[in-house]
């Protein structure tokens, strides 16, 4: 549905509204332009660090060590400017001299424009190399930005200014007068934005459905107006970080057109970028946006700005007056669950029965079968069940095959297609006796054993589609930590399985049997199982906790 002439023919359209705090891993590409951590914090005004250089002048080409030291720090970011104009973009580019504690970033679409930290380890040092573009100002100053802690940091610390041989003599631009740290305070948009001409003049998305910003502080609002042959854009919604919108060619994140409304300080950086995955926006020059403005008010950001329909000299700015999509919510990952359940509780409880549990519940029940069997039997029938519903829910999800997914939906048709035929060997399973019964045994146990290590291959590789959007790094330390839990296990029950039989050999050199009879040694080891199971399973519900609380809190 589209506004009366309005071209601009949305159908899905990315819409996200995030809280941004810290960056412990320096992916801070968003920062690039202002230099300030959305810390929500004043920074100090008087630094503590130092920026030095192994020169005081350059020329086209050159590279220089620069060094960021001082007290110890967490995080940094390091940039080049122009001394005449450091409000301008970054210039050159870095290299790295450590790589296990800085990084380069991409600024603006470029690579190495500035460094920043790798962890938020304490450090005190930072050593890099910067080269010196051709052509180049006649100036350069350095500066930083350095997290002590959270809400203790230093923006844009000072460089002393390195120049070219020949250039005329520096003079500090009036413009640098005032303190680098504080921001500009005034507000282009005096009052929230209205939702009255929604589907008249506008064409708007809102969530909640049909709320107005206007009343509603929470009101996420997003509206288009045409004008011409430019389009005027709206958005706010509740945020301390950033809201942002993005135009998608289909319901993958991934070669995006996204805008982003930053929150820098007491200010609003309106920024235009690209999205390359789930990966951090690559940010793009703003050459292309006109009349911007913003507003701050009530934990509310605010900003508007007008671009062109077509943009032929942007290569990464869509054609306004086409088709796109919109992911206004995602729904809960009930797929990503069925399949942690059923390959990470199930089948290992199921498994662990089947080699540990025989002679502990050996006794004939329903069916006259053994009480393990029927246990296994039943683990194993509820995980190919449950298999089957989880790989059905994504093609549902999708509408079809996913060919963004990588090698997952590869690993998932294979364990689909193993699951389906293990229950379907056990069918034709020879009786006890019977010669086949050896090949049965060893067919069963590795088809088994594959179906679980590409189970979990798959698992692994399916928690960062952005279909499942968990979080890191919950998401990783669960898995990880059940193959570590569920390994441990097995490996406690071979060594006492091994250490029972010891126990109970008899020793054909003298006949003497060992004194504790087999019956009293297998009554302690059936207890020492049954203990190691509950713990076991126990364990298994703790993982499963923890994972299904990162889907929920998604």
């Amino acid at each position: 549905m589209a506004a009366p002439q309005l071209t601009l023919s949305i159908l899905v359209m990315a819409l996200l509204t995030s809280s941004v705090t810290a960056y412990p891993n320096g992916k801070v590409p968003m920062s690039c332009g202002g230099m300030i951590p959305q810390h929500n914090h004043s920074p100090k005004s008087e630094p503590i660090h130092q920026i030095t250089v192994s020169q005081t002048t350059f020329r086209p080409g050159d590279q220089i060590k620069v060094t960021l030291s001082g007290p110890p720090f967490r995080g940094f970011l390091l940039e080049a400017r122009d001394a005449e104009n450091l409000s301008g973009p970054p210039i050159g580019s870095f290299t790295l001299i450590d790589s296990e504690e800085s990084q380069l970033l991409t600024c603006t679409d470029v690579q190495g424009l500035a460094v920043s930290h790798t962890r938020s380890s304490t450090k005190t040092e930072i050593k890099v190399y910067w080269d010196a573009p051709n052509p180049a100002p006649d100036h350069i100053r350095f500066l930083a930005t350095v997290v002590k802690q959270f809400k203790i940091y230093w923006v844009k610390i000072p460089s002393p200014v390195i120049s070219q041989p020949n250039a005329p003599p520096f003079t500090t631009p009036k413009a640098t007068t005032q303190p680098l740290t504080t921001p500009p305070s005034v507000s282009h948009l005096t009052k929230p934005f209205s939702a009255s001409e929604c589907g008249n003049k506008k064409f708007c998305v809102r969530s909640p459905l049909n709320c107005d910003p206007e009343k509603e502080p929470a009101c996420v609002f997003l509206s288009f107006t045409r004008d011409n042959q430019s389009v005027m854009v709206e958005m706010s919604g509740p945020s301390d970080g950033y809201v942002s919108f993005a135009f998608s060619h289909d319901q993958w994140m991934g070669d995006d057109d996204a805008y982003l409304c930053i929150r820098e300080d007491q200010t609003v950086d309106i920024q235009p970028s690209y999205l390359t995955g789930r990966s951090y926006p690559v940010m793009d020059s703003r050459g292309t946006l006109e009349d911007m403005a913003w507003r701050l008010a009530d934990g509310v950001i605010q900003c508007s700005f007008r671009r062109n329909i077509t943009l032929p000299e942007a290569k990464n700015r869509f054609v306004l007056n086409e088709s796109y999509y919109i992911f206004f919510a995602e729904g809960p990952s009930h797929d990503g669950a069925l399949m942690f359940v059923a390959w990470m509780t199930m089948v290992s409880i199921g498994v662990l029965v089947a080699r540990f549990f025989r002679s502990v519940w050996s006794k004939a029940f329903f069916l006259r079968e053994a009480a393990w069997f029927q246990v296994h039997r039943m683990l194993m029938v509820a995980t190919s069940l449950l298999t089957c519903v989880a790989f059905v829910l994504p093609f549902v999800y999708r509408g079809g095959w996913s060919w963004r997914a990588g090698y997952h939906p590869y690993l998932g048709c294979t364990v689909m297609t193993l699951a389906v035929l293990q229950p379907l060997l056990a069918t034709f399973r020879p009786p006890l006796h019977d010669p086949r019964r050896q090949v049965f045994n060893w067919t069963h146990w590795s088809v088994g054993t594959a179906a679980r290590i590409i189970a979990v291959a798959a698992m692994f590789l399916g928690m960062d589609l952005p279909g499942l959007n968990l979080p890191s790094p919950q998401k990783t330390y669960a898995m990880m930590g059940f193959v570590v839990w569920h390994i441990g296990t097995e490996v406690i029950l071979e060594i006492h399985a091994y250490r029972l039989s010891r126990k109970v050999e008899i020793l054909d050199n003298d006949r003497i049997q060992i004194l504790q009879s087999l019956t009293v040694a297998e009554a302690e080891g059936h207890v020492f199982k049954k203990v190691v199971l509950a713990v076991y399973i126990c364990g298994n519900v703790t993982f499963l906790s923890i994972f299904l609380s990162a889907i929920n809190h998604v």
